[in-house]
């Protein structure tokens, strides 16, 4: 693990990059990885390519902090990229794996109330991708309006949206 966060750290090549982070988030299924790849510093290494140009590598990254991200010490470090990925929802091809991706981690994000108002924003957009997305892209937004809809702080800013 920790040779390939050194990897990740080193490369600019976008397939060793991907290959990497697969890798990674295969490791992260198991919780042991996920701390072991916590205390490496992993998780602000694979964060940095969130801001990546090469959409492949930013879904993989997307990819490996969800697997990540089912361990509640990950998602206090993982909190601080949910407005970068909130943007990457928006300015993803629709319908894209990309965007799926971060539909997923913004799922496993919303299921506490601790991160919610650092999706407010991205509200209108979620309503818009319910409407105008595929089955597989409305299944994903819904998971995580549901999980806003449980936090009555959110009530407001849902009903409240610009749609």
């Amino acid at each position: 693990l920790q040779k390939l966060i050194h990897l990740l750290q080193v490369t600019d090549d976008p397939l060793i990059q991907e290959q990497a982070l697969i890798t990674l988030s295969n490791s992260a299924a198991f919780s042991v990885n996920q701390d072991i790849i916590r205390n490496l510093d992993g998780l602000s290494v694979i964060g940095g390519l969130l801001s990546d140009c090469v959409p492949k590598v930013k879904e993989k990254a997307l990819n490996a902090l969800n697997n990540l991200s089912m361990n509640i010490k990950n998602q206090e470090e993982i909190q601080v990229y949910i407005t970068q990925v909130c943007r990457n929802v928006e300015s993803a091809p629709l319908n894209s794996d990309l965007q799926l991706a971060g539909l997923r981690l913004l799922t496993n994000m919303s299921v506490t109330n601790d991160y919610h108002h650092k999706m407010i924003n991205s509200i209108p957009c979620f309503f818009h991708l319910l409407s105008e997305g595929t089955e597989r892209t409305q299944v994903q937004v819904l998971k995580v309006l549901v999980n806003l809809s449980a936090n009555p702080a959110m009530t407001r800013h849902l009903l409240g949206a610009q749609v």
